[in-house]
């Protein structure tokens, strides 16, 4: 990795550390019913901030009505640090590109820090429009995971094998598989809040069913045709490598099984019988699925083979 491109790659790591720190401190604070008297920015204290009587569900019911989410003294930091990560992050990825002369994404390594970004961007994108940071420490916490196993990975600059070696494709096809799977992402960490809060909403801290039920059903719409159009590109790139249009490669199965398995989940949450807790298992199979697409080439043998590792 060139030395600028480390120094903003190392820097984010260390923040993005910190971001999930701050996000499970904020939850943690939240789960514990701190009051909402301090949980908002100086000067936009609403007029029960200050009450003495009335319990925490009350405090956030009122925020929530007010078109405010409840807040701990951790969240601004935690967003904050968030965003900073995701620029950093990007920053690194640019000056990557522009040293390889292709999308930053042609080994794992690549690939994993390029996935760490859009997770980190897909909640980013969602946090601003739904109450979401009381489950923040989920989406974190898994680009967390990905940036610390991406640091084992080779990270030297070498040839790509002679299939992958197609820089407007591959610039394409496995840029629009990060975002993707940067997307599902959150689309899981919703799926994971609603199967703990339940349809009755059992817990105050947590953002109700219905919002989380709306941020995995949107996720997915986006991501949904995302990945379907990376998977037609596939088929494209692999009659022009392997003369062929599908295989039945190892990450072509399981890159399929995933797209039918958002498939159904769109199906599902419109069916009475299936919507909710059923809808939500899916998204974390879902998830499950995306991880095993992601790492196919290190458990399977194929024709997907990312360089530095194969």
């Amino acid at each position: 990795m060139a030395s600028g491109s480390l120094i903003f790659y190392t820097a984010a790591g260390i923040l993005l550390v910190l971001s999930f720190g701050a996000f499970v401190v904020h939850a943690v604070l939240l789960a514990h019913g701190r009051r909402l008297a301090a949980a908002f920015s100086p000067g936009r204290q609403p007029a029960f901030a200050g009450a003495v009587s009335g319990s925490f569900v009350d405090g956030r019911d009122a925020a929530l009505a007010a078109g405010m989410e409840p807040r701990s003294a951790a969240a601004p930091f935690a967003s904050g640090l968030t965003l900073i990560t995701a620029i950093l992050l990007g920053i690194s990825m640019l000056m990557r590109a522009i040293v390889v002369g292709r999308g930053p994404w042609g080994n794992m390594e690549e690939f994993t820090v390029a996935f760490t970004f859009t997770i980190l961007v897909g909640y980013l994108v969602l946090s601003r429009r739904y109450p979401i940071r009381s489950i923040g420490f989920i989406p974190t916490g898994v680009a967390l995971a990905l940036f610390l196993y991406s640091t084992t990975l080779p990270n030297e600059i070498i040839p790509l094998v002679p299939a992958l070696d197609n820089a407007p494709l591959l610039t394409i096809h496995v840029g629009m598989a990060t975002i993707a799977y940067g997307i599902f992402a959150t689309s899981f960490a919703a799926g994971v809040g609603y199967l703990v809060q339940g349809n009755r909403d059992r817990f105050a801290w947590l953002p109700s069913h219905k919002v989380l039920d709306e941020v995995a059903y949107r996720s997915v719409i986006v991501g949904f045709p995302i990945f379907a159009t990376m998977i037609i590109l596939g088929s494209f790139w692999a009659s022009i490598a392997w003369s062929r249009y599908w295989g039945w490669d190892p990450k072509e199965t399981s890159a399929l099984v995933t797209w039918l398995t958002y498939a159904v989940y769109l199906h599902a949450r419109n069916q009475r019988s299936w919507a909710g807790r059923p809808a939500a298992l899916l998204l974390v199979v879902g998830f499950g699925m995306v991880l095993v697409t992601y790492s196919g080439s290190l458990w399977f043998s194929g024709l997907h083979a990312y360089s530095g590792l194969n």
